[in-house]
């Protein structure tokens, strides 16, 4: 008898589902209706049911049937979200913040619950917080090809969707100059010229790019710097003190892949059954591109640093980017033996790559355009990596180098700490990283 009385409440979900598939509301709304009656807890049908009521015009019954589904299952983001739109119809933003708050901390890509949030700050006056989820829910979208057009949006997100695009495309710059504002002040328009420039470029609003067809920023493009792909010697002068750490940090290094430490792959992990497209393997070798990282993202990873206190002390003294969320970023890079770094471009030419190198056998090369540099173990050099470039180990042993950013030396001080808080808030309100 108890198996039977279990059977019901699958049965009428197999059949809301069916119906509800099929695009039969009369029927789905019944099959939802008799499985609530059976099972007054079940969070399904009283979302289910909710949303209908939403549709037709009945917020009060939606708000209710979801307040409900909310205390059975306080952690549910779906009803979080469709609670959410209920709040914003019965015109209680307020709530709808508290309810969709909770809902995309948990899972920060649910763009829906996101624009809904969005919608909810706008409503209660909160216009530079209100641009931040609309933009947000929409790079969230986009990175999953939806959104992109009217074709890529639900009918009945479309008004929704415009009004956030056009609420990013008219906050959005302003909140990105208001960044900008105190150092202009500060420093006079002439010191801020190219930084303007650069930021209108990323905006869209002028054409900022390299006279060079092999460079190329992904992410932000800094104009009128010198198009170098590597850069002069003369340029770094802390590379002396940084070479004559060489043999200490080596011995570092050989330490830790004596200790068998837990490399981490500098691509992450491909998804399974796939290869990654930026690395290759001669022959039938697994390509391998790890990495010892004492900063990633702009987060000191003290274990690494602690096991390597000679190289974090060299990383220190060079004149590394630090960014909120963004920068430094440093590590022992270690290219398995037969492994091609496949030719690509770097995010952004405001910082440039160094490379320290400390275990180098032969067949091993760097190329950046069409200048190829074979390195020598404790003579760093420097490259923009804005310019195509690509790395390999032809040979059948490891090879190693330390790998750190660095400013680019063409940027003034106050350029700097203008890109410092430009990426910094350009992170905080996208969301990611670069």
């Amino acid at each position: 008898m108890p198996d039977t009385v279990q059977s019901v409440p699958d049965t009428q979900r197999a059949q809301a589902r069916r119906a509800a598939e099929a695009g039969q509301l009369s029927a789905a709304q019944a099959a939802y209706a008799a499985l609530l009656q059976a099972s007054p807890d079940d969070v399904e049908a009283l979302n289910f049911l909710a949303v209908l009521a939403l549709s037709e015009g009945r917020h009060v019954r939606a708000r209710e049937l979801l307040e409900h589904a909310l205390a059975v299952e306080p952690g549910d983001a779906p009803t979080r979200k469709n609670l959410g739109l209920a709040l914003l119809h019965s015109g209680d933003p307020e709530r709808a913040r508290y309810v969709l708050q909770p809902a995309v901390d948990e899972l920060p890509n649910y763009y829906v619950a996101r624009l809904y949030l969005g919608v909810a700050l706008e409503r209660m006056g909160q216009q530079r917080q209100a641009v931040t989820e609309y933009l947000r829910a929409l790079t969230a979208a986009h990175s999953e090809g939806q959104w992109r057009d009217a074709a890529g949006t639900p009918a009945g997100l479309r008004p929704v969707v415009a009004h956030a695009a056009e609420v990013v495309r008219s906050g959005y710059p302003a909140l990105l100059r208001a960044v900008l504002a105190p150092l202009r002040e500060r420093h006079g328009a002439a010191a801020m010229a190219r930084v303007e420039k650069c930021l209108a470029g990323y905006l869209g609003e002028i054409s900022v790019q390299s006279d060079h067809p092999d460079q190329k920023a992904t992410f932000l493009y800094f104009p009128d710097l010198p198009a170098m792909p590597f850069l002069p010697r003369e340029l770094f002068p802390w590379y002396a003190e940084m070479e004559a750490s060489t043999d200490a940090i080596r011995d570092e290094l050989l330490a830790v892949l004596e200790a068998d430490a837990q490399l981490v792959p500098f691509l992450g992990e491909p998804p399974p059954g796939m290869k990654s497209s930026y690395l290759d393997g001669r022959g039938d070798i697994t390509p391998q591109w790890d990495g010892l990282f004492f900063h990633r993202h702009g987060l000191r990873h003290d274990a690494n640093c602690d096991r390597c206190p000679r190289t974090a002390a060299a990383l220190d003294a060079a004149p590394t980017v630090h960014i909120r969320g963004h920068a430094p970023e440093s590590l022992f890079s270690v290219l398995g033996a037969g492994s091609h770094i496949l030719p690509h471009t770097g995010v952004t030419n405001t910082r440039v790559v160094t490379h320290l190198p400390l275990l180098v056998p032969g067949e091993c090369a760097l190329r950046v355009v069409d200048q190829r540099h074979e390195w020598q173990e404790g003579r760093c050099i420097t490259f923009d990596d804005t310019f195509e470039h690509e790395a390999w180990n032809h040979s059948d042993r490891t090879r190693v180098i330390l790998l750190f950013d660095v400013w680019n030396p063409y940027l003034s001080e106050v350029e700097q700490v203008a890109i410092t808080e430009l990426v910094a808030a350009i992170g905080d309100l996208k969301g990611d990283q670069l």
